[in-house]
C-alpha cells in the first residue's frame, strides 16, 4: 500500500451575494449585530435553478482542470453533503454524470459540517488499499434550501458553495500527502445541530455548540497534528470548519499554530457546512497564501457533534 496525496483543489460559489444589510431588511437584525456575534459580512446564495450537485460539479471541474486530468482518470467520487433534496440518484452520481466520468464508484457522505474531512479520509483509505486510483472528493451544500429565513438566529449564518480536491496515490518512496485521520462524535449530543423535519430546516443550540467547540476541540486538533508527526508551529495554514469567527479564532489560538495562516473565509462566505473547509482552503491556494508542499491542518466539526481532521500537504 502507498500513501495518497492531493493533486489539486478547486472551489465554486453562486453569483448572488447576500449582505448583512440585505438581511436587515428581511428580519430583525443589523450589520453590527451579525458581525459582533459571528463575524460574517456576506454570503453567497444559489438560485432555485442551481441544485447542490451543480455547485459540486463546478468545483470538481475546477479541481480536475487544475490537476490537468480528464474525467476518465477518476474512478471514485465522494461527495460530502447534507442538503441533497433527492435520495437517489445520489449527489456523487449526478456530479459524475455532469462531468462525464465514465464508471466510478460514487457515494455521498453525510456528516454535515465535518463531511469533507470524513470524505477525504474515506478517499485516502480507498487509494491506500488499492480500491481506487484517483478520487474526486467534494464538499458541497446549499444551506439556503434548509434555512428558515424568518429566524434571525440561523439565517444570518448560512451560505451556499462547494469545494473539491483530487486525491491520487503517491509514487513509491514519496511521503504521504494526507496524514492519518482522527475522527469521532458525541452522538448523545446530536440534537445540538439539526437539519430535520418536513420541510427540513436547520436549527442549532448555539451556546452548547460554542462551548463544545472552544473547550473540547483544541486538544483533539493537537492530537491530529501528533498523529501526523507535525508540530502546530510547523503548520503553514489552519483551515477549520468556517462556522463562526468566535469559534475559529480561539480554537486556532489554543492550538498554538503561531506561524500559520488561519482561514477566515466565513466572513465573506458564511457557514457553508461541508463546503466550508475545501472552499476556504482552495481560496488560500488560489491567492498564493500557501504553496506546494506546505503542511495544512484541515479540521471539520459540527453536526452530530462530529469531528474529523488530518494534516495534508498543499498541492
Amino acid at each position: 500500500m502507498h500513501g495518497s496525496r492531493i493533486a489539486a483543489v478547486g472551489h465554486y460559489q453562486p453569483a448572488k451575494v447576500l449582505t448583512n444589510e440585505d438581511l436587515a431588511g428581511m428580519v430583525d437584525t443589523s450589520d453590527e449585530w451579525i458581525i459582533s456575534r459571528v463575524g460574517i459580512r456576506t454570503r453567497h446564495i444559489a438560485g432555485a435553478d442551481e441544485p447542490v450537485d451543480e455547485l459540486a460539479a463546478h468545483a470538481a471541474a475546477k479541481a480536475l482542470a487544475s490537476a490537468g486530468l480528464a474525467p476518465g482518470a477518476i474512478d471514485l467520487v465522494v461527495v460530502a453533503t447534507s442538503t441533497a433534496i433527492d435520495r437517489s440518484p445520489n449527489t456523487a452520481a449526478r456530479v459524475a454524470a455532469r462531468l462525464g466520468i465514465p464508471s466510478p464508484a460514487a457515494m455521498d457522505v453525510n456528516v454535515v459540517c465535518a463531511g469533507f474531512t470524513h470524505a477525504l479520509a474515506t478517499a485516502d483509505h480507498a487509494v491506500r488499499a488499492g480500491a481506487a486510483t484517483r478520487a474526486l472528493v467534494v464538499g458541497a451544500d446549499k444551506m439556503s434550501d434548509v434555512t428558515d429565513w424568518s429566524d434571525r438566529t440561523t439565517c444570518v449564518l448560512v451560505g451556499d458553495g462547494a469545494g473539491a480536491a483530487v486525491v491520487e496515490a503517491c509514487p513509491p518512496g514519496e511521503e504521504p500527502g494526507i496524514g492519518p485521520v482522527l475522527w469521532g462524535s458525541v452522538p448523545e449530543m446530536g440534537h445540538a445541530v439539526r437539519i430535520e423535519g418536513t420541510p427540513a430546516r436547520f436549527a442549532q443550540e448555539g451556546q452548547s455548540v460554542y462551548r463544545w467547540a472552544t473547550t473540547r476541540l483544541p486538544p483533539i486538533a493537537r492530537q491530529v497534528c501528533e498523529r501526523a508527526g507535525t508540530a502546530p508551529e510547523d503548520l503553514a495554514a489552519v483551515v477549520l470548519h468556517q462556522a463562526n469567527l468566535r469559534i475559529i479564532e480561539p480554537l486556532a489560538e489554543k492550538l498554538g499554530a503561531v506561524n500559520a495562516v488561519v482561514a477566515r473565509d466565513v466572513a465573506e462566505s458564511g457557514n457553508t457546512s461541508a463546503a466550508s473547509i475545501p472552499l476556504a482552503w482552495s481560496k488560500l491556494v488560489e491567492r498564493g497564501e500557501i504553496t506546494g508542499g506546505d503542511r495544512v491542518l484541515l479540521f471539520g466539526f459540527g453536526g452530530n457533534l462530529s469531528y474529523a481532521g488530518q494534516v495534508v500537504r498543499c498541492p
